[in-house]
């Protein structure tokens, strides 16, 4: 039985920690996935956005209209798109894969892994034991029980976020079931290169976990540009005669009702991975719904056993995953003089048009703390740039604490809202009072940051 000093599961941000500082341990880094290099790389992140992008120039025809400028018929080249995409990232996959072969103290097991004992893992047929792990190993989509998704005709046709955008050809058409950030930015991507694009979704508005003015906001624009049915309880997936799918959904008031289309996409969000590596026998703790408990210093219950990411986090985020890798990274390095993770401001991103961006409590999260508080809204056209733009449609939210003058929350819908948002990450994270904020630097005229700098201000008395 071999052993080694330190075992990675995940090639993701937990392929991350082990740099030249571990050059003295046997390492094993274990990876069963079809690409190396995690879930962002390779189905996640870097590709979505990299998809985003061109749509954006796709989308940008309609609002050239408003300002005097007429572009011609969109046409977008699918295969011309992906290979772009996948041109480049696969290659970064392969190199980082063989990069890892090349390191003489890592061993790199490219098969699925569960914990047979106490620090004991059985790779494929082969068992090893090591002092301390890390738990880095993803999620996966989730894929609810759907009648008729059994069928091999039916399923060659569903598709989740692992395997959509790697598809031969542009669909015609679309039904995106869920209504979620994946389901949004999706929405965008495939509407904007001209695909016929349904989105169902079961509660009363797109993405419910956001504020409920930017949720709202968000549902309103995107069903001018696809066709979005709210209410909708999705029960059964069927093939017609015509070869194409139907999806068949249920509203409130038990009316069902049939969605045909080409492709569909299932973004119901991810399920962590941690079920798979039966942790019960090494005697890991975690939550209700899979995620591996860790403490402050990402440690679970078992001493010398760390996890970050998707396997262990809620907010499943890629740069949360590097911020806890490289706590788990420096608590290993020195076990006497452990850090914590911090996690008090995780921002977040929606890569959807409109964009979102937000960070801290929404004002529903506040009432419910019984904080006092007070709020500003600030719309884009207030602004220069945002006349310029003949804006009309998009805002920032801030939320404030009256008495310490802190910042609780901060939202953003509209053009560039993943960068108007850093400096009010930056103001909470650094514990920075609104009027400080507001009044103690230069905000560039006539830049579109002046609809924050007046959002700041609009929350003074």
């Amino acid at each position: 039985m071999r052993h080694f000093d330190l075992c990675v599961i995940g090639s993701g941000s937990g392929n991350s920690i082990v740099d030249s500082r571990f050059d003295d341990l046997s390492v094993a880094l274990v990876d069963k996935g079809e690409r190396f290099g995690g879930t962002c790389l390779n189905v996640g992140c870097i590709p979505t956005k990299m998809f985003v992008y061109p749509a954006e120039f796709a989308s940008s025809a309609e609002r050239a209209k408003r300002v005097g400028v007429t572009i011609g018929k969109v046409k977008s080249d699918w295969v011309a798109i992906r290979d772009r995409i996948f041109g480049r990232i696969d290659p970064i996959s392969e190199a980082g894969e063989e990069w890892r072969r090349s390191n003489g103290n890592v061993t790199l097991y490219r098969e699925s892994a569960q914990f047979t004992g106490p620090k004991q893992l059985l790779i494929g047929d082969e068992t090893v034991t090591a002092d301390r792990f890390v738990l880095a190993a993803g999620s996966r989509p989730f894929i609810p029980d759907l009648a008729g998704l059994d069928d091999p005709r039916v399923a060659e046709r569903v598709h989740t976020s692992d395997d959509v955008m790697r598809l031969d050809a542009l669909p015609a058409s679309l039904v995106i079931i869920g209504g979620g950030f994946v389901a949004a930015e999706f929405a965008h991507v495939f509407s904007a290169l001209g695909t016929k694009v349904t989105v169902l979704q079961r509660s009363e508005v797109l993405l419910r976990k956001e504020d409920a003015d930017i949720a709202a906001a968000f549902t309103e624009q995107l069903a001018n540009r696809v066709h979005v049915r709210l209410r909708q309880r999705v029960i059964g997936v069927d093939m017609t005669e015509r070869d194409t799918v139907i999806v068949e959904s249920v509203d409130a008031k038990g009316i069902h009702y049939d969605f045909e289309c080409e492709r569909v996409l299932i973004a119901l969000g991810r399920i962590p991975n941690g079920d798979l590596l039966n942790l019960p026998a090494t005697g890991v703790h975690t939550h209700a719904d899979g995620r591996v408990k860790v403490d402050e210093h990402q440690q679970t219950n078992v001493k010398g056993i760390f996890a970050l990411g998707d396997v262990s986090s809620a907010a499943q985020l890629k740069h949360v995953a590097n911020h806890e890798a490289r706590v788990v990274q420096h608590n290993l390095l020195h076990p006497r003089k452990m850090i914590s993770a911090d996690h008090r401001f995780i921002p977040h991103a929606v890569f959807s048009d409109p964009q979102i961006a937000s960070v801290g409590l929404t004002e529903a999260q506040v009432q419910d703390r019984g904080k006092p508080y007070v709020t500003a809204r600030q719309d884009y056209g207030s602004v220069a740039y945002g006349w310029a733009m003949e804006d009309t449609e998009h805002f920032v939210k801030l939320i404030a604490d009256p008495k310490t003058k802190r910042l609780l929350g901060a939202h953003i819908l509209g053009p560039q809202a993943t960068t108007l948002i850093q400096p009010l990450i930056q103001a909470m994270s650094f514990d920075l009072d609104v009027p400080s904020m507001a009044r103690g630097q230069y905000w560039i005229h006539p830049a579109l940051t002046e609809v924050v700098e007046n959002a700041l201000l609009a929350l003074e008395p």
